[in-house]
């Protein structure tokens, strides 16, 4: 184990500061100023290597996290990597954008702050790219067989990586111009820089895995044509289906949806020429949702220039610590201040939003709002508390109903659940021969952790369903479903 005496010497959650807020909304830099290895090793050794590891449980992965703690405790980075690996493909992304569904498991927390886990996890992996220990690990042979991966997100990645390496040839097909689909577009560089992408992206191309960007499944080749050309095929194409709000004045200018908003902005970053680029910059900005969506579009409102940022959310204000109806080891949900919200604006609970207010010419200019009341366990504005925002851009945060699914019902006659999404069975097999599903085209919208989990899952089931059998590892099944919504 870690030192045996280090959760009683040490009692204290230690993380590398955050860069002052007037520097860090200059730029689109990550938040974080660099860790230090002597608080890191440190912050490790405060691992108790209980009996029972309930991070374990905690982790959709099951990674082994008392095991790379004590290693890095023990300064064995190199040993370390090698246990983050065997478990997790991509901890340079869980590291940054979990919210560490294994710290509120860690046994530790029961009387103390959790062990600081991600900030171990993200620690091991930039030391290991800093120094040439992430190497491609291409197959010893080949199957013969072929894959077809649509959808680079998180779960088509981690599926198409698992596939690779069991000797298939497998394609990437995705309908952005690049490799990375929310990673990509959708996640603001302040929260993880884009060359941690393409790190990964290099090694999985040195593996044998192939990328097809630019070509949309359904309208640039068929579903059909794809099921016959490929032993297998995986969706992976997210929940990308917005959650609207239909409410009087929806289609007045300056009213969006979050995720135009930001993959602009992502392009932007990125360097790429954006037509009529949709800003903040001068602008009273309301975000509608207090979900991580939200925060990043507060974010990237601030680094633009907004007049002003104000957050709405219907429910109520989350408690400070945990509730008594989501005990240890739950993922509890408790008040949050992210990194965007140390940087201004104001966050408003309890609040409807009831009509989008226009101006002379068609465009937005202000919200009503009202006080939100519980009616027959329903939301509802409660008549006469009504008030007006100013506001000039309105981004609509609140969460995707499920995957596209009009070529896919036209073209590959996949069944969908209840829920919108893409039915499946254990191994992740649609109702189509063949066919699999990963993350949350099947799941639901979910977090990073559960996509990833599902693609090494899912590409079991694709591995047995081509070989007879399979050696892959395959973390979790459709049926956790239940553990996995109280997590998102």
């Amino acid at each position: 184990m870690a030192d045996p005496k280090g959760f009683l010497k040490v009692t204290e959650r230690e993380l590398p500061a955050r860069r002052p807020v007037p520097v860090r909304i200059l730029d689109w830099k990550e938040v974080y100023e660099p860790g230090d290895s002597a608080v890191l090793r440190r912050q490790a050794g405060r691992c108790m290597d209980c009996g029972i590891p309930f991070c374990h449980q905690g982790c959709p992965l099951g990674n082994l996290i008392p095991e790379w703690n004590d290693l890095t405790w023990r300064g064995e980075g190199r040993s370390a990597i090698e246990r983050l690996h065997a478990t997790n493909n991509f901890p340079e992304f869980t590291g940054r954008l979990c919210p560490a569904p294994c710290e509120s498991a860690c046994v530790l927390g029961i009387n103390q702050p959790a062990v600081t886990i991600k900030q171990v996890e993200v620690s091991i992996i930039d030391e290991a790219f800093s120094r040439g220990w992430v190497e491609p690990e291409p197959p010893a042979r080949l199957t013969g067989k072929t894959v077809a991966v649509v959808g680079s997100g998180p779960a088509g990645l981690a599926a198409a990586q698992q596939l690779t390496r069991a000797g298939h040839t497998v394609a990437v097909f995705e309908r952005d111009d690049r490799i990375g689909g929310l990673l990509r577009y959708g996640i603001p560089d302040f929260k993880m820089e884009k060359r941690h992408l393409e790190l990964r992206l290099r090694q999985m191309q040195d593996e044998g895995t192939r990328f097809r960007a630019g070509v949309e499944i359904g309208k640039d080749i068929t579903w059909a044509d794809l099921r016959t050309r490929y032993d297998a095929v995986v969706i992976a194409t997210g929940a990308t289906v917005p959650r609207d709000l239909p409410i009087p004045g929806r289609g007045l200018a300056g009213v969006h949806y979050a995720m135009e908003y930001l993959v602009e902005s992502n392009r932007a970053v990125a360097g790429e020429a954006v037509p009529h680029q949709l800003t903040a910059e001068g602008k009273h900005v309301v975000v509608i949702g207090g979900g991580d969506t939200g925060a990043d579009c507060i974010g990237t409102a601030h680094r633009q220039g907004a007049l002003s940022v104000t957050n709405l959310a219907i429910g109520r204000r989350p408690p400070e610590a945990r509730p008594e109806h989501q005990p240890w080891p739950m993922m509890p949900t408790v008040f949050e201040v992210q990194s965007a919200h140390e940087e201004g604006g104001d966050r408003a609970y309890l609040a409807s939003t009831v009509e989008f207010l226009a101006n002379d010419v068609g465009e937005v200019h202000a919200l009503r709002v009202a006080e939100t009341a519980f009616v027959d366990g329903k939301r509802v504005p409660n008549p006469g508390t009504e008030r007006d925002i100013p506001a000039d851009l309105v981004l609509i945060a609140m969460g995707f109903t499920g995957p596209e699914r009009e070529t896919l019902d036209g073209q590959l006659a996949a069944t969908f659940t209840a829920r919108g999404t893409i039915e499946r069975a254990d191994d992740y097999q649609t109702t189509v021969p063949g066919v699999f599903v990963a993350g949350d085209a099947g799941r639901g919208q979910s977090l990073i952790v559960w996509a990833i989990a599902e693609g090494r899952a899912a590409a079991a089931g694709v591995d047995e369903y081509l070989m007879g059998r399979t050696s892959l590892p395959s973390p979790v099944r459709p049926t956790d479903i239940a553990i996995g919504l109280q997590h998102a």
